[in-house]
């Protein structure tokens, strides 16, 4: 099975074909004027401050999640405003991949405002560079996808993370790429996971990672098991944390753990990767900065209020994502964001297998070019970083 692409200079192959605007860790004055001239661009939004405090190590982690936006496939070209507070050299390792990446710099472009008029106009140039591509075909196995489930309830175990566990593997079994995370959401099935990984190192990586994230919501005086699961996993029929783990798991497949990485990190190799990042919606963030393409949100029920019929845009930047679910009450719901609807294994018109091809031919879709319903829309979020050292 195919699906119609953009191939890179480094031999990735793009969903999409955005010019990427990278902010000053200052100020994302600069990005976000540029985009608003000039179609066809993409930025990430970063509350103000929010670097302001932390240590080296999440400076550099930051930069490694920015770096690999622009490392994306599903970017064309990048420009980057202002690195000189960077850790790590930002159009530089961008540009090894062989794209296009201009620099500003208000002291030698006039400016805010001249920095603002030039990189408008090298925007544009940009922009009409990349529409002169065209997609190709190419097979399935070039695509890496990322998970996140989220109001998990008892839909999402039996149905909706079954069905999207199903694509993993077909994507796997081609040749490609699939992530999945969330170290709250392994507690309590962790040894499950442990049992596919490809060898030991990386068994002991996934209960260390478990541990390690129950320790320090224990160190707040919390504990994980009697905030989790929350109140609207109960009204959605969970019980306890590990029934809420062991569903939570299916999202991932069957196929072996080939290894688990950080956020923002690249895997080095095919296959299906654990990613250590927490269940916020930053986690698409650090998907997108791995090089998936795609983002798929596999939703239960999060106790919408009658009118909530609109969900979040992709804060993954350059990768679109799209909404599952399993309940006919979160369709009702937010009809105007949910993309596919798995609950008709539920209803006994279909099985897992049955439904999870549907669901990859909407992956295949939407990798050639077509919207998720999120994505038709102009506004975009604001998303932080997953940084683990305290702020000072």
């Amino acid at each position: 099975m195919n699906f119609l692409g953009y191939e890179r200079p480094d031999g990735l192959v793009g969903a999409r074909n955005h010019v990427l605007v990278i902010p000053s860790l200052l100020s994302g004055l600069v990005a976000t004027k540029i985009c608003e001239f000039v179609n066809g661009t993409k930025t990430i939004l970063i509350p103000s401050g929010n670097f302001e405090g932390h240590t080296n190590r999440d400076r550099e982690k930051a930069d490694r999640v920015l770096i690999g936006l622009g490392l994306n496939p599903n970017v064309a070209s990048v420009i980057v405003d202002n690195e000189y507070r960077s850790v790590l050299p930002i159009s530089e390792e961008i540009a090894k991949s062989g794209k296009r990446v201009e620099r500003l710099d208000p002291k030698e472009d006039g400016g805010t405002f001249g920095t603002i008029g030039k990189g408008v106009q090298l925007a544009r140039e940009m922009v009409r560079d990349a529409s002169k591509l065209r997609r190709r075909s190419f097979d399935m196995g070039r695509l890496m996808l990322a998970v996140k489930c989220g109001g998990s309830d008892a839909t999402s175990g039996i149905a909706g993370n079954p069905v999207v566990g199903h694509v993993f593997d077909r994507i796997i079994d081609a040749g490609g790429t699939a992530l999945f995370g969330e170290n709250t959401e392994i507690v309590g099935a962790e040894h499950v996971l442990a049992r596919r990984a490809v060898n030991d190192q990386v068994a002991q990586e996934i209960l260390q990672a478990a541990q390690n994230i129950d320790e320090a919501v224990k160190s707040t005086g919390e504990d994980l098991r009697s905030i989790n699961p929350t109140d609207g996993n109960k009204a959605g029929g969970l019980s306890t944390i590990e029934e809420k783990s062991l569903g939570a798991i299916h999202k991932s497949g069957t196929k072996p753990i080939q290894g688990v990485i950080e956020y923002g990190a690249r895997p080095g190799r095919a296959g299906l990767y654990w990613c250590d990042n927490n269940p916020g919606m930053n986690i698409f963030t650090g998907y997108a900065a791995s090089g998936a393409q795609l983002l798929i949100q596999s939703t239960g029920t999060t106790s919408f209020p009658s009118n909530y019929d609109l969900l979040l845009t992709s804060p993954g930047v350059v990768s679109p994502l799209f909404f599952t679910t399993a309940n006919p009450r979160t369709v009702d719901l937010a009809p105007t964001s949910i993309d596919f609807y798995s609950g008709t294994v539920l209803e006994g018109t279909e099985t897992i297998e049955s439904a999870g091809e549907k669901l990859l031919e909407l992956v295949l879709d939407v990798a050639s070019g077509s919207m998720t319903r999120v994505e038709t829309l102009r506004h975009q979020n604001p998303t932080s970083f997953y940084l683990k050292d305290p702020v000072f």
